[in-house]
């Protein structure tokens, strides 16, 4: 409990932004392809889940990757499940590098309805929760998607969320609602605008629960801003969506008190093939770019 009070206190008040490390097997691939690895480089699922945790040790490891500049690190339950240097994944980035641990929960996304991807149900959600929580696990993160500005399917994603979000919470943990809207819906702007309504509702709705917000970086400035002041909101969070990392970080800069939650963002730029000084140098300056936007 005592190490949950110093993770909330850290993700409420210390600078710096999160690390989306939780591809899944759907995107898995693709990432180890910008990483410089081709498919070739394994035979089944197994020995894939093997590249890409060296990619991911060998991020978190980096001398540049810290608790001085990163709140916490998103972690697919396969990583979870792993080992770095020896340790238990989370608790080597809490007790080495004083990184909140926090878990990819979702299973994916059903097919779009009413210009929305729900998520798929997740029938094994207490299991994983009680797998988390001996893992010391602070949080949790599950995505959905909109993809046009449906009223009806947008009130959808919220419920959604907000309904799973409260089992997570009543099981100890704080879950980081994500429902983002898609960056080539083709009425990007109304669409959160339709979300931020649906949003505020919500946490309003809240007692004493908490939760985290990761949000699409909006096409009006300062949009959730009044999420991010909320009693219930610990934080509200950035995806870089399909932007590049220069632009993901000059729509962040705009967006006071909002911080960033980039994946591939992150690791734009990383390679299997650099050396360790080119790696920890070209990942030494995406995390100084990143956290600088997210200080505004």
């Amino acid at each position: 409990m005592n190490n949950f009070k110093k993770q909330l206190d850290k993700m409420r008040n210390a600078p710096g932004f999160i690390a989306a490390l939780d591809q899944s097997g759907g995107s898995t691939p693709k990432a180890l392809g910008l990483y410089g690895v081709g498919s070739d480089a394994w035979s089944n699922e197994d020995e894939m889940f093997d590249v890409v945790h060296q990619m991911r040790t060998r991020i978190i490891t980096a001398p540049a990757f810290g608790g001085d500049r990163i709140l916490g690190a998103i972690l697919f339950e396969n990583t979870m499940d792993r080992e770095i240097e020896g340790q238990p994944t989370a608790s080597y980035l809490w007790d080495v590098k004083n990184v909140v641990p926090i878990l990819k929960v979702d299973k994916g996304l059903d097919a779009e309805d009413h210009g929305v991807q729900l998520m798929k149900p997740m029938p094994g959600l207490a299991e994983l929760l009680g797998k988390a929580k001996k893992n010391g696990i602070f949080g949790t993160k599950m995505r959905s998607v909109i993809k046009q500005a449906n009223p009806k399917g947008i009130e959808a994603i919220v419920d959604q969320q907000f309904d799973i979000g409260r089992q997570i919470v009543a099981a100890g943990f704080v879950p980081i609602i994500e429902p983002e809207v898609d960056i080539h819906c083709p009425d990007k702007a109304e669409a959160e605008a339709i979300l931020h309504r649906q949003i505020m509702a919500h946490l309003d709705k809240l007692d004493d629960q908490l939760v985290m917000l990761k949000l699409t970086l909006p096409e009006k400035d300062n949009l959730y801003h009044d999420c991010i002041k909320h009693q219930n909101c610990v934080r509200v969070v950035a995806l870089s969506g399909g932007y590049s990392r220069e632009e993901a970080n000059e729509r962040l800069a705009r967006n006071n008190g909002m911080v960033a939650s980039f994946s591939r963002a992150l690791s734009e730029g990383l390679t299997a093939q650099q050396s360790d000084e080119e790696f920890n140098a070209t990942l030494d300056a995406s995390i100084a770019s990143i956290f600088a936007a997210s200080k505004t």
